[in-house]
């Protein structure tokens, strides 16, 4: 009786095992969203929300991720950086979703940062950045400063024979280390100290006449000059309508902008901006079979025929499918799992190729220089012949230039000094 007893409740607990099991199986696979629908951030991640939400919507119209249907948690951080981490905290302690799709700016992501690596979750980070980070637990989707701000400045340096430049931001990490990053480049080539305006407003900012104005007057001096624009969110509106109330014409002083493309566009008047440039990896008028798909998509799922698509939305495309890839790699939504299945996955991205996600979390990218048409598209004016690989630590600052970043075995490091062989050191000090 004993004997038969036992084997009984092993029988038992084995069904519920299997039981529990498959319960599991049928649970969906929770995604974050975590991306600002108010504030000064709205224009640009309210769009980005959507993306994701058709993504996976369309992921489960295909059967889901290992058979499992996907399901969106979103939160609203408000354009508010402390709030961001909450959020993340929310999604990850609360909500227990198994990734995370998030953020624009950088001081919203350093924000996240700590939460994602103290509670070991996972991000994909869609928007340009300046580098200088590495963490295990982030993929950054969007371009390192190699990958948009150093090839635009080549462009305007050697296509266009810029020699002044007007270093425009808004009063946050990433216009500050990429602006760091961008004037030792130019002094590396020559540019003297006096050629070099830097000026940072803050976040909505909408008073630019006098910025304008000394913009115009530093551009009167002789010499070809150019505007490199790390202006984020709705200040641009008000920045190139003053540009056009000021006539300031793209052939005089043409702006190169990283954080403007076709969503901001929509809400200006873009006649007196033709000319004008932006440098992404992508732009809606790239002519290929993926891309004429990802629009027709979108316009379909927003019921909107004039809706517009933009590099980070294409961002958030190619890190969608290369997590779902992970995860059927690895059979499983296990976030180390998902970490170790992704180094190397290589999806096809919007402009007719394709992108790697590389050991230091950033991926391959083309790069385009695009120009303002009055229609608020851009015409693509040049482009890399290939992809870059994007660099976590930049070769222009003297604590990041020794260092790499390699999350495979055994080296798991994000900083590795190949100077001194050793993990850790230098860090984050182009952004302090």
């Amino acid at each position: 009786m004993t004997i038969k007893k036992h084997v009984k409740t092993g029988l038992s607990a084995l069904a519920l095992s299997i039981s529990l099991n498959a319960l599991a199986a049928d649970d969906p696979i929770k995604v974050g969203i975590l991306h600002s629908l108010s504030g000064t951030m709205a224009i640009s991640e309210s769009t980005l929300k959507d993306t994701m939400l058709m993504l996976i919507e369309q992921q489960n119209e295909a059967g889901g991720v290992l058979g499992r249907q996907l399901e969106p948690v979103v939160v609203d951080p408000a354009s508010n950086w402390p709030l961001f981490a909450e959020k993340a905290r929310e999604l990850l302690e609360k909500e227990e979703v198994d990734v995370i799709f998030g953020n624009w700016t950088s001081v919203s992501r350093k924000s996240v940062l700590p939460v994602v690596e103290e509670l070991n979750g996972l991000l994909f980070y869609p928007v340009q950045y300046e580098g200088e980070e590495s963490s295990e637990n982030v993929f950054y989707t969007g371009a390192a400063p190699n990958q948009q701000a150093i090839p635009a400045v080549d462009y305007l340096m050697n296509e266009l024979g810029v020699e002044r430049w007007v270093l425009a931001g808004t009063d946050y990490v990433y216009p500050r280390t990429t602006n760091k990053i961008l004037e030792t480049y130019l002094r590396d080539h020559g540019v003297a100290e006096e050629d070099i305006m830097i000026n940072y407003t803050p976040f909505g900012h909408s008073n630019w006449q006098s910025i304008v104005a000394d913009i115009k007057k530093f551009g009167s001096e002789g010499q070809k000059t150019a505007v490199v624009s790390t202006i984020n969110g709705d200040a641009n509106v008000p920045f190139y309508r003053e540009l056009g109330n000021q006539g300031i014409d793209a052939a005089d002083i043409p702006v190169v902008a990283f954080s403007v493309g076709e969503q901001e566009l929509s809400g200006i008047d873009t006649a007196p901006l033709v000319g004008h440039l932006a440098a992404w990896n992508y732009f809606m008028s790239v002519e290929s079979d993926a891309n004429y798909e990802f629009i027709d998509a979108w316009t379909a799922y927003t019921g909107n025929e004039d809706a517009v698509t933009n590099d980070p939305m294409e961002a958030h495309f190619i890190g969608f499918n290369m997590w779902v890839d992970a995860v059927e790699k690895a059979g499983t939504a296990d976030v180390d799992a998902v970490k170790d299945a992704i180094i190397g996955v290589t999806v096809p991205n919007l402009t007719g190729g394709y992108a790697t996600m590389m050991p230091n979390h950033h991926i391959t990218k083309p790069v385009l220089i695009g120009e303002i048409q009055d229609n608020g598209q851009f015409e693509v004016v040049w482009e890399t012949p290939s992809t870059v690989a994007g660099d976590a630590w930049s070769d222009f600052l003297p604590g990041s230039k020794d260092l790499i970043s390699d999350w495979r075995k055994p080296l798991e490091c994000g900083n590795y000094n190949v100077a001194t062989h050793s993990c850790g050191g230098a860090a984050d000090e182009a952004a302090e």
